[in-house]
């Protein structure tokens, strides 16, 4: 397989050593942080790739125009319309009940940093779907990326969360500037 082989040569020659876990043997919502330089696209790419994960992620309608619709949808992409969010949910779902085994990837945090709270959009659909959440990360200070566990989350955000943030506690994302701790404003209702 080309992409398999593209990705041996991109770890062989590439600063960044692969660590981690295991490819999921089941649809999974793989969060992709910290998230703070489009470079942690192409490291994902690199992952999937050679651990032979079918990734599907999620972005603006607007990188799916003209010529580059056919390059992202190959890429797995799959364009959101923000009028219209809870069709993906609707999506993901048939995806999961027809039996294929994907990682679809999120990144709750974003690329610009500044950002206050992560976006719960992750939550929400590994909680309607019952699909399990895999950490996957960047981090330079190690040059290491990959993936961490895989587990499903219990509806206690803040229990939730707060094994992710233990998990993200020492990763720095490409640009470590523009990392932002992960909390969802949903936390904020539970005592």
């Amino acid at each position: 397989m080309l992409t398999r082989l593209l990705a041996r040569v991109f770890w062989t020659f590439s600063r960044w050593t692969l660590t981690g876990g295991e490819a999921p043997s089941r649809p999974t919502i793989l969060v992709g942080a910290p998230h703070t330089s489009n470079w942690d696209f192409v490291l994902m790419l690199a992952i999937a790739w050679r651990l032979g994960i079918d990734v599907h992620w999620l972005g603006k309608k607007s990188l799916f125009r003209g010529w580059r619709r056919p390059i992202m949808r190959r890429l797995g992409g799959i364009p959101v319309d923000r009028d219209d969010p809870g069709r993906v949910v609707a999506d993901v779902i048939a995806d999961v009940d027809a039996g294929d085994v994907f990682a679809l990837v999120i990144t709750p945090d974003g690329t610009r940093g500044g950002n206050e709270y992560w976006k719960s959009g992750f939550y929400r659909i590994a909680m309607r779907t019952g699909m399990p959440v895999t950490l996957g990360f960047v981090d330079r200070t190690t040059m290491t990326t990959g993936l961490g566990p895989t587990f499903a989350l219990s509806g206690d955000v803040r229990s939730d969360m707060d094994r992710i943030r233990t998990f993200y506690a020492d990763k720095s994302g490409v640009r470590p500037e523009r990392r932002t701790e992960p909390r969802l404003r949903e936390e904020l209702g539970q005592a």
